[in-house]
């Protein structure tokens, strides 16, 4: 299977990659799957996780987005409210091809927290002319805005894309190995085989459009105020911490060179996952639960490196996304399938790699960075509170970021040499995630989602 970085990082909106970036994805082909065929109802069901969390996650709004034909790349996110709420005053909801249909959200949205065989993450969807049925399909939403549908499921078709690299790695152990022989940084390796797809120029100037929508949702996280939508009355903190940081206060003992760089670490990424939990435009980085991790690291790099380039965001970029591939081939990056580990575990490793790589880290300390960052996430479960990717999501990419830094320090302070390998770290973390219990992966029915609000 051959995945590209630029399906690991794409722009997309909040809150949540496998529950909103997915289902409106999906959503969107079966409505054009159509084509002209006369419609006159959608019938929605939402199954398993994305029922159980999909309120709190935005998943009816994002299937509706679909319906009308929106992609999360190209949709204005102030637009959402404006249009569902036409739809509640009775307006019809515009097919892609022109077609109209009548469509309540309370009615025509079914929710059912009942898993499917394949993936907890299900979307089932009816066209109806009357009351015959026209289509039917059956999505699974994979996470990180990966999604296939019932035909491929039960093909075992899980969307592979066959296309021939010229250095195809399914291991950290194969990685290694042909940077070795070849005598390439895992940098190079990684835009060798993305010339599979494109040229030099567009990947170069992807990857820092790419970063370019990373720091326009870190400075529009800095600016935003208030609370974020949802209920729980969480205030958002990364203005205020700007702030601070920008004018400290007499009173304030800064230590430039520790504490202010942790909290500088810290800032960016709140700022980013505010964004997510509020529904913002962002990067899946390899999801949008785990979005401010890479984009927090690689600021901070560039923040505190006064020799930093383009050239550097490009490998970072690059070095980040072999690790996230890596995790999505041999695990999950899905929290509903294997726990918060898949998202911001994956994400702490990639961040960790990006950044041994351009502190001048040799392939083996770059796997050791990935190593470390993922191995002190094992076991993390998926557990927000109110269904919502606010509590514990967002300050949990915070604490992420440190440690990536840390990882990649570690690493870079030995030779590379480890005693467990990324290899068999992906496996535990696949492992752990096949026997942890359901109600830690993305139902809001364990851990902090049922201890922080009881009476």
């Amino acid at each position: 299977m051959a995945i590209s970085v630029f399906d690991l990082f794409r722009i997309g909106i909040g809150p949540s990659s496998s529950h909103t970036v997915g289902p409106m994805r999906a959503a969107r082909d079966f409505v054009l799957s159509l084509g002209d065929a006369p419609v006159t109802a959608i019938k929605v069901t939402l199954r398993g996780s994305l029922a159980a969390t999909g309120k709190g996650h935005g998943t009816d709004r994002a299937v509706v987005m679909g319906l009308m034909g929106e992609t999360p790349e190209a949709l204005n996110p102030d637009d959402i409210d404006v249009r569902l709420q036409a739809l509640e005053r009775g307006a019809p909801l515009e097919l892609p091809h022109g077609q109209t249909v009548a469509f309540s959200m309370g009615e025509h949205i079914a929710w059912d927290d009942n898993c499917l065989a394949f993936h907890p993450n299900a979307l089932q969807l009816v066209a109806l002319n009357g009351e015959q049925e026209v289509a039917r399909n059956t999505y699974y939403s994979l996470g990180g805005g990966f999604y296939i549908d019932q035909a491929q499921a039960q093909a075992g078709d899980i969307g592979e894309d066959t296309t021939p690299l010229p250095y195809p790695f399914d291991s950290a152990a194969e990685l290694l190995a042909r940077c070795n022989t070849h005598g390439l940084s895992i940098s190079q390796l990684m835009l060798e085989n993305e010339k599979a797809w494109r040229d030099e120029t567009d990947i170069r100037q992807g990857l820092l459009t790419l970063w370019a929508a990373m720091r326009d949702s870190i400075n529009n996280g800095l600016h935003a105020r208030g609370h974020l939508p949802g209920g729980l009355g969480v205030r958002r903190r990364a203005h205020e911490l700007h702030q601070r940081l920008l004018h400290p206060a007499d009173n304030e003992r800064v230590i430039v060179s520790t504490f202010s760089a942790m909290d500088w670490v810290n800032l960016f990424a709140l700022a980013v996952n505010e964004e997510n939990a509020a529904g913002r435009r962002m990067v899946t980085a390899p999801t949008n639960g785990a979005a401010g991790i890479v984009p927090a690291v690689l600021a901070y790099y560039l923040k505190f490196e006064p020799d930093a380039s383009d050239d550097d965001v490009v490998d970072f970029l690059l070095t980040a996304g072999a690790i996230g591939i890596l995790c999505k081939k041999n695990a999950s990056i899905s929290g509903a399938e294997v726990g918060c580990q898949g998202e911001v575990g994956s994400a702490c490793a990639m961040a960790a790699a990006g950044l041994a790589q351009v502190l001048g880290g040799v392939p083996a300390q770059v796997e050791n960075a990935a190593e470390i960052g993922l191995e002190h996430n094992l076991g993390l479960t998926c557990d927000p509170v109110g269904g919502l990717v606010q509590v514990p999501c967002i300050e949990r990419n915070a604490i992420a970021s440190v440690k990536a830094i840390n990882a990649a320090r570690m690493a870079l302070n030995g030779d590379g040499e480890h005693f467990v390998s990324l290899d068999k770290v992906i496996r535990t973390m696949r492992d752990t995630g096949r026997d942890m219990q359901d109600k830690y992966k993305e139902t809001s029915k364990g851990g902090l989602a049922v201890n922080a609000i009881e009476c």
